[in-house]
């Protein structure tokens, strides 16, 4: 009986809701993490890199975490090919507001534009609600460093921390356990690892499993995204008490 309501994707069922909405939130949760965490200092960033078969050509850009603008970047989950459509919105979001106002895009306004696209697909037949979330990080002079999450349904959250993809409970627990508002950068990324790390299926995880970007000013005060070297998530990982090579 309740087949004939997902008929379309901008029905609602019985209970109120768009049930497309719900399978999209669904495909989201079952990708490899991701931790964003607040700090003093700057965000951090982290996820689990995806396993791909070793034939494949290796390459150094990440698959998850990009950069929209020099003071913004984003952590996608989901399905990428949902979250590339919405990361060349925004990026022509972002080029668009400096061409016009010869300044960056506030971060809240960049995430309100990529949620407007997003609610507009639960409006119209023959449209599928995007199965891709976001956590888009970054800095304004408005508001300073800002994390915030945004839903299938266009509805946006700004968070201190937070946990996304598969086992993203475990981590959200640990997050509200150990999260101080005062915390800083170093802090910071001790957390946003060992909250990803709850999410492995592990007790000796490795750093080339681990994808960690930090959103920071640099010495001329000019915000900058560094992705860590293995190395640095190496010594990440043994200040929090594993030995970070995946060596038993």
């Amino acid at each position: 009986m309740a087949s004939q309501f997902d008929k379309k994707t901008n029905c609602f069922d019985r209970d109120g809701r768009l049930q497309q909405l719900e399978n999209a939130q669904k495909a989201i949760e079952t990708m490899g993490a991701s931790v964003s965490v607040l700090t003093k200092e700057g965000i951090v960033l982290t996820c689990v890199r995806q396993d791909y078969s070793f034939l494949l050509e290796q390459t150094k850009d990440s698959d998850k975490i990009y950069k929209l603008d020099d003071h913004i970047y984003v952590v996608t989950g989901g399905i990428l090919a949902d979250a590339n459509y919405l990361i060349d919105r925004a990026r022509v979001a972002c080029a668009r507001y400096r061409y016009q106002f010869q300044s960056e895009i506030p971060v809240e306004q960049l995430t309100v534009e990529i949620c407007d696209i997003k609610q507009q697909y639960t409006h119209f037949g023959g449209k599928r609600p995007f199965g891709a979330s976001f956590i888009v990080a970054g800095f304004d002079r408005h508001h300073q460093y800002q994390i915030y999450s945004t839903e299938p349904s266009g509805f946006y959250f700004g968070w201190r921390a937070q946990a996304r993809g598969r086992q993203h409970e475990t981590a959200n627990s640990l997050l509200k356990q150990e999260y101080k508002e005062d915390i800083n950068l170093q802090d910071g990324l001790n957390l946003a690892v060992k909250a990803l790390v709850k999410t492995l299926d592990t007790t000796n995880p490795e750093a080339k499993k681990i994808e960690v970007q930090v959103i920071s000013k640099n010495d001329k005060g000019q915000i900058q995204g560094r992705s860590l070297p293995d190395k640095e998530i190496e010594q990440i990982l043994k200040n929090i008490g594993f030995e970070g090579h995946g060596q038993q």
